[in-house]
């Protein structure tokens, strides 16, 4: 499956998970998302070392600056944003123009499974960083990641195979995962 495109207006209703930017406003777009009825967000993030004022300190960053999924339907989205201009859709160009960018609810619910793990050491990857032909089509029965699916592979700089959830168009995230646990889809 890949991240689709909304380009009817009967789906003006439909709940989706548009991505989204925020930009240098990552803060401010989890506060006032977060109190919103009947809208999700999940902003990627991780622990990461920073330096302020010149001491070292480990904070949780956002994976990628600025991204932020945000589940609703565009109009709930058009509401908010009229008090809340610094969100942004991301748009993929088309011949035609413009359209924004939604991610599928199976594909968004097994990354958000693996990404919210913060103590895994999880490594993201760009789409094009990943060539998930040279994958297998798994599930994982048991563990942490119980139920998600995604591809199994070896990746860049790892000795051992991972399991890799792909947002096609915007994201990938890999993590460890024994091999027992895994069941080959066809």
């Amino acid at each position: 499956m890949s991240a689709t495109i909304i380009t009817d207006i009967e789906a003006y209703d439909q709940i989706r998970w548009f991505v989204m930017r925020a930009y240098k406003c990552e803060g401010k777009a989890e506060e006032r998302l977060s109190g919103e009825d009947g809208m999700d967000y999940f902003i990627p993030k991780h622990y990461a070392i920073r330096v302020y004022h010149g001491v070292k300190s480990r904070r949780l960053v956002p994976v990628i600056p600025s991204l932020v999924f945000v589940r609703a339907s565009r109009r709930q989205l058009i509401r908010f944003k009229k008090e809340n201009n610094f969100l942004q859709y991301v748009l993929r160009k088309t011949s035609y123009g413009g359209e924004y960018l939604i991610v599928p609810d199976d594909q968004m619910t097994n990354f958000i499974k693996v990404a919210s793990h913060l103590e895994e050491k999880l490594t993201y990857f760009k789409p094009e960083e990943i060539d998930i032909k040279k994958g297998t089509r798994v599930k994982i029965h048991g563990g942490i990641f119980d139920g998600v699916e995604g591809i199994f592979m070896r990746t860049e700089g790892v000795r051992d195979r991972r399991l890799v959830v792909l947002l096609d168009g915007v994201m990938a995230v890999s993590a460890k995962v024994h091999p027992d646990l895994v069941e080959v889809l066809k």
